[in-house]
């Protein structure tokens, strides 16, 4: 059995395109214990020892602006102020996944570079007021289309979702899932 450690809607949406049948359970894990690029690695390792002879896929995305990691927004006013900062630049969304399967672990990530619109105030607090921002790394989400947020990207447009398939698709094949 395929198990999803992750409670984002979109990541299994993204999963479906590659497998009909999975199981999804969320990791509950302290992310602020763990540096950024091991959150991924924790999650799948949270629930392993429940699923020993399953496969295990997890991951974490995170949004890099001038180096600094944008999370969640916990509020509005963080909402606004990741938005603001993001608007008419480019930042770096990085996913990290992790697959464990029997003995096996693979960590892999995939960066793609995102290029925002110039966003005007009446925008983000119209974007802000649907509540889309909070469930996501920087505030926003690029499949969010009624909102012009993003001007193009360089790279995986799954990746900026939240589960780069591409790569993911090629590391299933390397341990035979695919």
């Amino acid at each position: 059995m395929i198990i999803l450690a992750s409670k984002s809607p979109r990541r299994k949406e993204l999963l479906k395109e590659i497998y009909d049948d999975f199981l999804i359970v969320p990791a509950s894990i302290n992310e602020f214990e763990y540096k950024e690029e091991d959150i991924a690695r924790a999650k799948a390792y949270a629930i392993k020892d429940s699923y020993p002879n399953d496969v295990i896929i997890s991951a974490d995305t995170l949004v890099i602006c001038d180096k600094v990691v944008f999370g969640k927004p916990k509020d509005k006013d963080e909402a606004r102020y990741m938005l603001k900062a993001l608007s008419n630049r480019s930042h770096e969304v990085t996913t990290y996944f992790t697959i464990i399967y029997k003995d096996k672990e693979i960590t892999r990530h995939t960066t793609s570079k995102v290029y925002f619109n110039e966003l005007s105030d009446e925008l983000i607090d119209k974007y802000i007021a649907t509540s889309s921002p909070f469930d996501k790394a920087g505030g926003y989400g690029i499949q969010d289309k009624d909102f012009p947020l993003v001007n193009h990207i360089e790279g995986s447009y799954t990746n900026v979702v939240g589960l780069p398939l591409e790569d993911l698709k090629e590391t299933l094949k390397e341990l035979n899932l695919l």
